[in-house]
């Protein structure tokens, strides 16, 4: 546990441009994220990770790959990109968009190194594109956790074939899901195609949608959760859309997640 003074902790927290989690921090205090995951990872179906090797694929800021090390982990490894250029950018903002994410949100994963210095944190992390992870490079994990990446990615079976490799035992995957479509559509897999080039975001499955990506990657599906919503973090800018849908088929205010506990089918 790190011992900062209450002074230093702030000023490391204030130095990075944008926080993506909400990470409780040793003096009570917390990361100004942009999305709250502490109200909501009860509902993750995270399993018993005690003695146990655990992977975090794009952990970001590293909330759940130190809520992992927090339960009981033997290691934890986190993977992320190293630079926003390695985004899976659309054609037309390849040029601009890294340039335009690292004006928002500074440099590539400073917020994580800043949390695991102020938790002491012993989470290693390697920079890794989620279509490289193989047993060659990261060997197999126990218990391997994914969450809100997969719409980022113009490939989220691949990755999802990836992350199957070097998954040994339980593989949570904890995604974005389209609601209006989930109704409409409640066995139908289907998925909408965002291609927001300014947020890089590609593809929103429906509840059905996302089990079937696991499906197709070689996962057996042992537990799905309903829809819920993961909170807007102090930081976000406000958000007015769709709030009573949101409200009724997700419980709550944020951004629509599915979760699914799932094991590779051999």
């Amino acid at each position: 546990m790190s011992t900062s003074a209450p002074t230093d902790i702030a000023r490391a927290v204030a130095d990075v441009a944008l926080w993506y989690h909400t990470i409780d921090l040793p003096d009570g205090s917390a990361t100004p994220g942009w999305f709250d995951l502490r109200r909501v990872v009860g509902l993750m179906l995270l399993p018993d990770v005690r003695g146990k090797r655990c992977l975090d694929v794009g952990t970001y800021d590293g909330f759940l790959a130190f809520e992992l090390e927090r339960r009981g982990a033997r290691e934890v490894v986190a993977t992320d990109l190293s630079d926003h250029e390695d985004w899976d950018w659309p054609a037309r903002m390849r040029e601009r968009g890294a340039a335009g994410l690292a004006q928002l949100a500074g440099r590539k994963g400073h917020g994580f190194e800043v949390a695991r210095t102020l938790l002491g944190s012993s989470v290693q992390k390697l920079e890794l594109s989620a279509y490289d992870l193989s047993p060659e490079v990261v060997g197999s994990f126990d218990v391997v956790v994914c969450g809100s990446l997969l719409l980022h990615l113009r490939d989220p079976v691949r990755a999802l074939e990836a992350i199957r490799s070097v998954c040994d035992g339980c593989f949570v995957s904890a995604e974005a899901v389209e609601l209006a479509l989930s109704l409409r559509h409640p066995r139908l897999p289907v998925s909408r195609l965002i291609a927001d080039p300014t947020l890089c975001q590609w593809w929103l499955p429906n509840v059905s949608a996302h089990r079937q990506m696991l499906l197709t990657a070689g996962f057996g599906v042992q537990r799905a959760t309903r829809p819920y919503a993961i909170p807007f973090g102090v930081a976000h800018p406000p958000v007015t859309r769709h709030r009573i849908l949101r409200r009724l088929a997700a419980g709550g205010q944020g951004v629509p997640h599915a979760a699914v506990l799932a094991h590779p089918d051999l």
